[in-house]
């Protein structure tokens, strides 16, 4: 027995640690928040700028949103004086990518700051965007591969979704969990897709 004991912790050493953020919901949960969403046609982009979200905020220390995701995130991360990951790896869920440079890594926001604008966002006070667009309390942040985060842009999942197809059921409980909590609507096709993807859950 001891042989395989050795095997199993050599396997679960290896196993490279994935992007987790905070508070992810079971699929029930998940499937009665997506039940409660106002389903609406998308908002105007008129007014739109990523400056009316404001990030990255200091959040302790010299550490800004981004440091702190790729620390929370990473694995075996170094950081200098000024909070910048010097060494550490960052596996991407995503694509199934690991890095070994924070420069190759995004801090994905879940939602979209401009999808969260044409959700309900645009009548909210820079305050609350500030909150949103720096929130570590809720799925809303994860570290990921810097392009894919860049091919998202500011999509949905009625027209994007991870290449790793295990991984869009969290992806769909993180979505869901965002606009649930944050009073998001969703459209009738991102609705249809997110219900496809907590299917597979």
């Amino acid at each position: 027995m001891a042989p395989l004991s050795a095997i199993a912790l050599s396997l679960t050493v290896l196993s490279p640690a994935a992007a987790t953020p905070p508070n992810i919901p079971s699929a029930s949960t998940a499937q009665t928040e997506l039940n409660t969403l106002t389903v609406a046609s998308e908002g105007s982009m008129t007014g739109y700028s990523r400056d009316l979200f404001p990030h990255w905020i200091t959040i302790s220390g010299t550490c800004n949103t981004r440091e702190t995701v790729l620390k929370r995130d990473g694995t075996n991360v170094v950081v200098d004086g000024s909070c910048y990951p010097t060494s550490g790896s960052w596996y991407s869920p995503y694509d199934g990518a690991t890095w070994y440079a924070a420069s190759d890594v995004d801090i994905d926001h879940v939602v979209p700051l401009a999808e969260a604008w044409r959700s309900g966002a645009s009548s909210w006070t820079t305050s609350k965007r500030q909150s949103f667009a720096n929130d570590l309390s809720y799925p809303q942040l994860i570290a990921v591969t810097d392009n894919v985060n860049q091919a998202k842009g500011d999509q949905d999942p009625s027209t994007w979704q991870p290449s790793r197809t295990t991984y869009r059921c969290t992806y769909a409980k993180m979505w869901v969990h965002v606009k649930y909590h944050w009073g998001l609507k969703v459209q009738s096709s991102e609705k249809s897709a997110l219900q496809s993807m907590i299917n597979t859950c």
